[in-house]
């Protein structure tokens, strides 16, 4: 299916593993330019190569820490000033740390939502002038988590702040529109670097005989199996190109229907 984005520019953050990359790739992979982003050069360094790899136009990799103004100002004025402008901007960000609620203090609740909140406000912030000058409609896509539909266990941080980015998304999706249309990616699950290292560290500790039996027991959904990260990244070049075009301020699940929430 040709998505119509050929040509256009798009930003990925915290692209350099994971669902961004995965995103990063999709969008590559159907002929977007791509700016992708990370803190770690080698890493990113990588990534780059493995977006480049499916890519069609152009992949350049900026390094940046999501938690740094000045980083966010850079990456979309990197973006602008490698494509001439900026049609797409997806939002990824890494997890804040998991615990319960009377083992977190206000520091982990700050950084968590400087992380996760913060980087998303200063982005569409960044790139809302440029997002409306395209030729094309703008889009914003946000990832963030299924546990913004349904708390997780032992992950307090991510159950409460990440209910501000839905927010901030369906506002977008509001104050933006016409021009740019907003929408947000839950994921459950899916079998990325860091869920590969979670099993393998398990198996290490003999929690499990194998890796094929470790990444089974994250499977709890009624597919009996975990996302692949490109599986996410298609939907969100789904939702950047006009074939979604009337698809606006919606969240929607990719977690193979684990979630048991009506809405």
């Amino acid at each position: 299916m040709d998505l119509r984005i050929d040509g256009n520019a798009a930003l990925v953050t915290a692209s350099s593993s994971g669902l961004g990359k995965a995103s990063a790739k999709a969008l590559a992979r159907e002929g977007a330019n791509v700016v992708i982003n990370g803190r770690d050069a080698d890493r990113l360094a990588d990534a780059k190569a493995d977006v480049e790899a499916v890519a069609s136009g152009d992949v350049v990799a900026q390094q940046g820490d999501l938690t740094d103004e000045g980083d966010i100002e850079r990456l979309v004025e990197t973006t602008v000033e490698e494509f001439g402008g900026l049609d797409h901007l997806v939002t990824s960000a890494g997890g804040p740390p998991s615990g319960p609620f009377l083992e977190t203090d206000d520091e982990d609740w700050y950084d968590a939502y400087d992380l996760l909140v913060m980087s998303v406000v200063r982005l569409a912030r960044e790139a809302e002038p440029h997002l409306r000058e395209g030729d094309e409609q703008g889009t914003i896509v946000t990832i963030t988590s299924r546990s913004v539909k349904e708390a997780i266990d032992d992950l307090v941080l991510s159950n409460a702040v990440r209910m501000s980015v839905i927010g901030l998304e369906k506002t977008l999706s509001q104050e933006f529109a016409p021009d740019v249309r907003a929408n947000a990616v839950l994921p459950g699950p899916h079998e990325t670097e860091r869920i590969e290292e979670l099993v393998e560290q398990a198996v290490d500790r003999g929690d499990y005989d194998s890796y094929e039996e470790g990444l089974a027991d994250w499977a709890s959904n009624p597919l009996e199996r975990v996302g692949q990260p490109m599986e996410l990244g298609n939907t969100v070049a789904y939702l950047s190109s006009p074939l979604s075009g009337f698809i606006n301020g919606e969240s929607v699940l990719i977690d193979g229907g684990s979630t048991g929430a009506n809405l």
